[in-house]
């Protein structure tokens, strides 16, 4: 496929900056989150900055020390620390100790089912915790990179040096293992349940089509993918990594493969983070240089959120109704759009 090259948009657009309401965390941010219509602001260090629809700001302490994912299901948030802690969130602030690891290691991956599951990581082991309370842990080949639950049954993908292993906790079955060299990060599964793709440790995702473990490779960024976003209906994941939003089809049995990816919103810096609208085919583009705009799928249509000139984008989510937006840059300046 070509390289990810694009000049600089010099076509006029429209603004909503004027809009914006703007939030000041003044702390770095990682992620952004949202319970109900509150946004959350997860901090680098210690703390969760909940804010509501009018911009008014509460800090939560969560953790003793650095804050190192996070995860939502609209209902609470689940983050892990470099305490050793697995803490949650709900929206009235109320902080819940979930699990202490035992060896006091990073907990640095997360990840929720629908059914209220959790599933976190500690150095080469994931966890598993259901309904019932009843703990169950698997030993990856190396250091997790990544976690995700499938869409359908209670199925978790664990990513790891040389491929993913996807582990049924409440099967006896052998973990089926899906191989290719590198370090694997960031694990996705399609939300038809056809596909999984992985963000590597180098310039480029690759993914497996499900019913017959069949390779995609997906190359060509100039830099890490460090976010991952499937569009309304996933019919496409939304990817950063390179100056412009890079878009790869997955209508069709075969997904991407033997076709080449959308790219849209291009400027002279590198996209950070991605957000599709939960509900429609629009998404929001954060970018390194604290630009965000909203993208119309259809025709790449943007509309100007929040202008360059800041720390980069670090954080953006939709409300579960896609009427609200929220961004944060890595210096704590952050917003609230109505949509």
């Amino acid at each position: 496929m070509k390289d990810f090259q694009a000049g600089e948009n010099t076509g006029s657009i429209v603004s909503v900056t004027d809009k914006v309401r703007q939030v000041n965390i003044g702390a770095p941010v990682t992620s952004v989150q949202f319970l109900g219509d509150n946004a959350a602001f997860v901090g680098a260090e210690e703390n969760v900055y909940l804010v509501n629809v009018q911009g008014d700001v509460s800090r939560v302490a969560v953790h003793s020390s650095g804050i190192l994912c996070a995860t939502t299901d609209g209902t609470r948030i689940v983050m892990g620390g470099d305490d050793g802690k697995l803490v949650s969130l709900d929206a009235s602030g109320e902080v819940k100790l979930l699990a202490t690891d035992a060896k006091r290691r990073w907990i640095d991956n997360v990840a929720l089912h629908p059914d209220g599951a959790v599933a976190w990581s500690a150095g080469k082991t994931a966890f598993i915790r259901g309904g019932t309370n009843e703990e169950k842990s698997f030993d990856a080949p190396s250091t997790v990179g990544g976690l995700a639950f499938a869409p359908k049954g209670l199925r978790l993908a664990v990513a790891h040096y040389n491929g993913v292993t996807l582990w049924f906790p409440n099967m006896t079955a052998k973990p089926e293992v899906l191989e290719w060299a590198g370090s694997h990060l960031a694990v996705t599964f399609s939300p038809d349940n056809k596909f999984l793709v992985t963000a590597m440790h180098e310039p480029a995702l690759h993914g497996w089509r499900l019913a017959d473990a069949r390779h995609m490779r997906m190359t060509g960024y100039p830099g890490r993918v460090r976010s991952l976003s499937w569009s309304a209906g996933g019919k496409a994941l939304a990817t950063s990594g390179a100056d412009t939003v890079i878009m790869w089809p997955f209508a069709g049995k075969d997904g991407p493969m033997g076709k080449e990816p959308a790219m849209l919103a291009p400027l002279q810096a590198r996209v950070s983070t991605v957000a599709c609208h939960p509900k429609q085919d629009i998404l929001a583009a954060g970018y390194g240089d604290g630009t965000v705009l909203l993208v119309r799928l259809a025709d790449g249509a943007e509309i100007l959120v929040h202008r360059n000139g800041s720390a980069p984008v670090t954080g953006l989510a939709w409300n579960a109704k896609g009427t609200l937006l929220a961004f944060a840059t890595d210096d704590g300046e952050a917003g609230l759009l109505e949509v």
